[in-house]
């Protein structure tokens, strides 16, 4: 799948099947993530993959809109150091992470929005590194149509050279 189609496809996925993720495509999804680019090339992330069923229903109890974290095969909780640009090169690596996972085959969707001070325990983070997502991933349980978004036009979004004027 090339990178627009997997942009334009992408959607939420909050079931999975019982079912794991390889290794080479897990390790893939991270190398996504810590390929991204970062302002002044400060990479100030962490991501701590988690695959352990017993650990991943605890998080899924710890994050309010995620309980579905619970059962899927593995989650990647994104955490931060101290930096002005740490939450916008964090967002920059989940989505590099969800669309290079989700090309293959395998759908996610980004839980939570700082507010998991309660994860840094159950995974030894340290109180000076700040958890900014918990993103589960896994192979869909039912299959979802691939494109079917509820977007505004593209006449409504873009403008040409100043604010208000259309696109053409």
């Amino acid at each position: 799948m090339d990178v627009f189609q997997a942009v334009s496809t992408v959607l939420a996925v909050r079931e999975y099947q019982n079912r794991p993720v390889p290794k080479e495509v897990v390790q893939r999804i991270a190398e996504a993530g810590r390929l991204t680019a970062s302002s002044m090339n400060g990479q100030p992330w962490h991501f701590i993959v988690v695959e352990n069923k017993d650990t991943l229903r605890q998080l899924g109890s710890m994050a309010r809109t995620g309980p579905y974290i619970a059962k899927a095969p593995l989650a990647i909780v994104v955490a931060t150091d101290a930096s002005k640009f740490a939450e916008s090169d964090a967002s920059r690596a989940i989505q590099s992470m969800v669309l290079t996972a989700w090309a293959d085959g395998i759908g996610s969707n980004w839980v939570g929005f700082h507010g998991l001070d309660n994860v840094k325990p159950l995974l030894g983070i340290p109180q000076n590194v700040d958890v900014l997502a918990i993103v589960p991933f896994g192979y869909p349980a039912k299959t979802i149509g691939k494109g079917k978004k509820n977007r505004k036009l593209l006449s409504e979004v873009v403008n040409s050279e100043r604010f208000g004027q259309p696109y053409k």
